[in-house]
C-alpha cells in the first residue's frame, strides 16, 4: 500500500431529481459509473479541485464551493488508500445547486 493517502474530489451536480454521472474505465469501487471528479494537485486548495475538475469533466462551472465532509477509503486488494471530500456549490451560469463529494 501507498505510504500517503491520495486526496480525492468528487463532483455530484443535481437538477431537480436527476443526477449527472460519468462512465469511467478505470473506476475504483465496483461501477464503472461515478461522479465527476479526480484527485487533488500538489498545492491546490479543495475547492479549486472541485471546480477544476467539474469544469475538465463536464463543462459545468460551479462557484461558492463549500466543505461538509469527508471519507476515508482503504481498498486493501488494490493497496489504494485515498480520502474523499464533499463539498456545495453553486452553477455561476444557471444558478443550480450542486453538491460537491
Amino acid at each position: 500500500m501507498p505510504k500517503r493517502p491520495q486526496i480525492g474530489m468528487g463532483v455530484l451536480i443535481t437538477k431537480d431529481d436527476r443526477v449527472l454521472l460519468i462512465k469511467r474505465e478505470n473506476a475504483h469501487g465496483d461501477a464503472p459509473w461515478s461522479t465527476p471528479g479526480k484527485h487533488l494537485k500538489y498545492g491546490e486548495m479543495l475547492e479549486e479541485c472541485a471546480i477544476r475538475e467539474t469544469l475538465e469533466e463536464t463543462g459545468v462551472i460551479i462557484a461558492d464551493v463549500t466543505f461538509l465532509a469527508i471519507t476515508n477509503n482503504v481498498f486493501e486488494a488494490r493497496k489504494e488508500h485515498t480520502s474523499d471530500h464533499a463539498s456545495h456549490a453553486v452553477s455561476r451560469k444557471a444558478k443550480q445547486r450542486f453538491c460537491v463529494l
